[in-house]
């Protein structure tokens, strides 16, 4: 039986509710030193600004010694150092949480806010800021929501308990419901089930669907409409109901019904990027709730979103773009 190789503990800590990197040493390559592997490894951050790190002793080993330029390349080895963090322009809406006990954390997110640290979304995000807001450095996501899409996540106090909870989501054991705003057609029979094969490609904005055995399913209903606000048919509002998660699936299956979300700037075609800071108009869908058996506890939990979606309470106000989000769900 393969023994599961021991990674130590980081020797830096957090900064801004962000984890260091690390990185270990592949077990083959022909680098001579630890500066060759990370300056081919970094390349998009270019040799000057990995030679900077080393000239300030930012690399460190286990013991939380800098590691230095020259260092021989040792197999396995594993550094650490911290990555210069982005300037994000912050997210002004508030991180609202519903509940929080030892063992997990429910926050109802913001749209424009990403759940993690990814790209260039790194301190501002979800998880790094109930880090510093709630001082839990060890809080871990479960799962992730788009980033523009709002609503419950589910994050985790210890990391030793994180992959029970996590399991749930992949063994489907969480009834998650949605809701967003679309277009109405009354031409389309609800409520239905859509089934699809989805693909989502690496470096790819958007997912697609393709002939095959179906991987996305989700239950698409009608809860309520109004026949002269938002075009020639109107606005709806819909319960949608995932038993699977692919990426971005109810974006496409609502797209592919003739029913695009409001403010999808993916689907059912790509729009021109908004420059950074430019928080109107949100994607007008929104994690509703969540309800699970806690693996650890036993407890039945049912969590549900206080907010309204923006094109719903005042479609006007939201298509101008005049909405001053915050109240889009409190």
């Amino acid at each position: 039986m393969r023994r599961k190789r021991h990674t130590p503990p980081s020797p830096l800590p957090q900064r801004h509710g962000v984890d260091p990197v690390r990185v270990r040493l592949p077990a083959a390559g022909t680098w001579r030193t630890v500066r060759e592997h990370l300056v081919e490894r970094l390349s998009g951050a270019g040799a000057g600004v990995v030679d900077g790190m080393f000239d300030a002793g930012r690399i460190v080993g286990a013991d939380g010694r800098p590691v230095t330029a020259d260092a021989p390349y040792v197999p396995g080895l594993f550094v650490w150092f911290h990555r210069d963090l982005p300037d994000e322009v912050p997210v002004p809406f508030p991180l609202e949480v519903v509940h929080r006990d030892e063992h997990i954390v429910v926050a109802d997110k913001p749209h424009f806010l990403a759940t993690t640290p990814r790209g260039s979304h790194v301190a501002e995000t979800a998880l790094a800021r109930l880090r510093r807001e709630l001082d839990l450095p060890a809080l871990t996501a479960a799962h992730r929501l788009d980033r523009l899409t709002a609503g419950l996540v589910l994050f985790t106090v210890r990391p030793e308990e994180r992959g029970a909870y996590q399991t749930l989501f992949r063994d489907r054991r969480v009834c998650k419901e949605y809701e967003a705003v679309a277009p109405y057609d009354p031409t389309v029979p609800l409520p239905r089930t859509v089934r699809s094969r989805i693909v989502k490609e690496r470096g790819v904005l958007t997912a697609r669907e393709v002939p095959g055995e179906p991987n996305a399913v989700s239950r698409v209903e009608l809860v309520e409409h109004r026949e002269s606000t938002g075009g020639p048919g109107g606005l709806a509002r819909y319960r949608l109901t995932p038993a699977t998660g692919q990426t971005h699936q109810l974006r496409v299956h609502m797209a592919a019904l003739g029913l695009p979300i409001l403010g999808d700037p993916l689907y059912p075609q790509v729009t021109a990027p908004v420059p950074a800071g430019d928080f109107r108009r949100p994607l007008q869908l929104l994690a509703r709730s969540l309800e699970f058996t806690d693996p650890v506890t036993g407890e039945e939990h049912r969590f549900r979103s206080g907010r309204v979606l923006a094109a719903w309470a005042c479609h006007a106000r939201w298509a101008a773009g005049t909405d001053d989000g915050p109240s889009d769900g409190q």
